[in-house]
């Protein structure tokens, strides 16, 4: 379950993500999966290859990207 962000915000998020740019959107998260962990943060970009490139640097695999 997310909370802790609002319409505007969520907006602002999807608007950068459409314009192209690698965008960051933290909120407040619980998953009883995941008990210790209290926020996730979700980075977007429309262009799969720049969004790969920038998973990369991290050590994220590109199959962890959830398709649009």
């Amino acid at each position: 379950m997310a909370f802790g962000i609002n319409r505007r915000e969520l907006s602002m998020w999807k608007q950068q993500v459409s314009a192209g740019k690698v965008a960051f959107l933290t909120h407040y998260w619980q998953d009883e999966r995941f008990p210790n962990c209290y926020t996730i943060t979700k980075v977007g970009c429309i262009i799969l290859p720049k969004l790969i490139e920038w998973g990369k640097q991290y050590g994220l695999d590109k199959d962890w990207i959830h398709p649009p």
